[in-house]
């Protein structure tokens, strides 16, 4: 269950965290427009009311990922839910539960304390495989219909950013120096929260799209 750095620039990322603090960082403006919090619309990235500058725009980047990843999967039966592709494959119901383990984990992380990879028993049992994929996930996450999986990420989401509200830009830059792939911030790995969506994202698609009655589900 450990995270991978399947891009380069998740480094680059923490490094740009590091160097900049939550002053600096929330004084920045694009094109001379500095984004005001009113400014709420889903494809607007930018501070959000009731968070602190930055933690508004990792919140702002994490909503229109999470938009992103729905879209595809509104409609889905259990039978295209459990789909799979080949023997190596994932099902999309799997790739759905394992974006809700990976919040999970990095809450218990970064929230909690714990140490990656260190979980207790309870957690294992619940998100091990989900986070983990591969056969066993092929064998076990079945049966499910769509409600299942939404209800999932939507609980998941709404602790995030209860937890987010908690904490301000001092805590988002907060550096771990041990982390595996070097010093890396608070912002760095909830930005990975966020890509990672992104890359199952492609994912999701590719499998919908070779769905044995593809012709009637419409891909986004």
């Amino acid at each position: 269950m450990k995270p991978r750095s399947r891009r380069s620039f998740l480094k680059a990322s923490a490094a740009f965290g590091c160097g900049l603090g939550a002053a600096g960082l929330s004084s920045l403006s694009i094109a001379g427009a500095v984004v005001r919090a009113a400014d709420e619309g889903l494809n607007i990235i930018g501070p959000r009311k009731g968070f602190s500058p930055q933690i508004g725009t990792l919140v702002s980047m994490l909503t229109w990922m999470r938009n992103a990843i729905l879209q595809p999967a509104q409609g889905l039966t259990v039978t295209q839910l459990d789909y799979l592709h080949d023997a190596k494959a994932n099902s999309i119901g799997a790739l759905l539960l394992h974006l809700a383990a990976i919040e999970r984990l990095y809450q218990l992380h970064t929230f909690e304390g714990r140490k990656w990879d260190d979980w207790d028993e309870m957690t294992v049992k619940e998100w091990g495989v989900p986070a983990g994929l591969g056969e066993a996930a092929r064998q076990t996450i079945r049966g499910h219909d769509l409600s299942y999986y939404l209800d999932r990420l939507r609980e998941g989401r709404e602790q995030t950013l209860a937890e987010l509200r908690k904490r301000d830009d001092t805590w988002l830059m907060q550096i771990d120096n041990h982390w595996l792939w070097g010093p890396t911030n608070n912002y760095c790995k909830w930005f990975h929260v966020c890509e990672h969506e992104s890359n199952h994202n492609g994912q999701i698609k590719w499998i919908k799209g070779r769905l044995p009655d593809a012709s009637k589900s419409q891909t986004s």
